[in-house]
């Protein structure tokens, strides 16, 4: 039992530092004064993809972000903000693991989230959901 106690510390310890850690990196983005008022974009479907460009899953999305900032270019805003380098964004959306996808609606308002890796196919098919035409 005390074996199983002093492993549970360790790792409540190591998580404690990992989190510490990743919200406390410096990175290019926004600053932390500068947190994008205007996310989501009013008037328009937005997508804002919390993460970090050194963090593995999220630089297996930049490609894809960047296409499909393209490709929905005046139908959808997609938005990227780098939460280690602005920690008042995380904050502000209540981010706790990252990448994070939120999805609003053109009033603004919260429609659902993913954690984790989002495929292309499944960033498309939640905007073609939210009435986003190609």
């Amino acid at each position: 039992m005390k074996k199983r106690f002093r492993y549970n510390q360790f790792y409540a310890l190591i998580a404690v530092t990992v989190v510490a850690t990743v919200f406390s990196v410096s990175m290019t983005g926004y600053s932390a004064d500068n947190v994008p008022a205007s996310v989501p974009v009013k008037g328009m479907v937005t997508m804002v993809d919390l993460g970090a460009k050194k963090c593995i899953p999220c630089k297996m999305m930049a490609p894809i972000l960047e296409k499909l900032e393209k490709v929905y270019a005046g139908k959808a805003a997609i938005v990227f903000i780098d939460v280690w380098e602005n920690k008042q964004a995380a904050r502000k959306f209540g981010i706790s693991a990252i990448p994070t996808q939120i999805f609003f609606d053109s009033d603004g308002k919260e429609i659902t989230r993913h954690t984790g890796f989002m495929p292309e196919e499944e960033i498309t098919a939640q905007l073609s959901k939210m009435g986003v035409k190609l």
